[in-house]
């Protein structure tokens, strides 16, 4: 059985996987971590684990990590990848896009496959068919946009994210930001899947991150939605180093 830990800038995510499985999952903060690692692995003793961090982690979870498991593998730029990693900066590269791609070589083995990840930041993933990671984009997420909006001027108001129906036309300021925020986003998606598929062709698209809910049902494009994305990349990387 397979521990897949992914720390994101705002959540702490963690699934059990065992034969491309997924068991179990689970959410936690950072200041959780240590204690709900501890009880996973007490719970389900699994042999492997991976973890996935943007964030600077406690190395007590990689000690704890390295005291139940067989082989811990920390996912960084060094790491021996199932794919070939054509950044130009790998090692400004965030870890979480590496696991991006793996899920992509996985689920289009030998297709163009572009992965969008919605979160605290979007980032646009582009892997070959022929097994090369070729970068993308990265543009504010929902949040940051909304935050922007708000401490960057001196009068419009702070949404707390207020997803819901976005009109195309704003009828007083919240509508306004929230046509903005998500309506602007949908434009971006939709410009980079066209920009893409014009230029690598026969491109399958996948949603995942946070966000997903609010926008797996906004982009008309054929898509595949997958909220597990990344878990399944992890997963299939620590695969590749056991």
């Amino acid at each position: 059985m397979n521990l897949c830990l992914d720390f994101g800038n705002t959540n702490c995510k963690a699934a059990l996987i065992e034969n491309d499985n997924l068991l179990h999952q689970f959410n936690f903060t950072r200041t959780e971590a240590l204690q709900a690692i501890e009880d996973i692995l007490l719970t389900y003793s699994p042999e492997y684990a991976i973890l996935s961090s943007v964030i600077s982690h406690d190395a007590q979870i990689t000690q704890l990590l390295e005291a139940h498991c067989k082989k811990v593998v920390v996912l960084s730029a060094d790491t021996n990848l199932p794919f070939f990693n054509a950044y130009n900066t790998p090692e400004q590269l965030g870890v979480d896009r590496l696991a991006l791609a793996a899920g992509a070589l996985k689920a289009f083995p030998g297709q163009n496959c572009l992965v969008i990840s919605i979160g605290t930041a979007i980032t646009y993933n582009l892997v070959t068919s022929s097994k090369y990671f070729r970068g993308g984009a990265i543009s504010p997420g929902p949040r940051l946009r909304f935050e922007s909006l708000h401490t960057q001027t001196d009068k419009l108001p702070l949404l707390r994210e207020e997803m819901g129906y976005a009109p195309i036309l704003g009828f007083d300021t919240a509508s306004g930001i929230k046509s903005g925020v998500v309506n602007g986003i949908i434009g971006e998606m939709k410009y980079f899947i066209y920009k893409y598929n014009k230029d690598f062709g026969d491109l399958n698209v996948v949603l995942t991150g946070g966000y997903l809910p609010v926008f797996e049902n906004k982009i008309k494009n054929q898509i595949f939605a997958d909220p597990n994305f990344l878990m399944k990349g992890l997963n299939l990387i620590l695969n590749h180093n056991v």
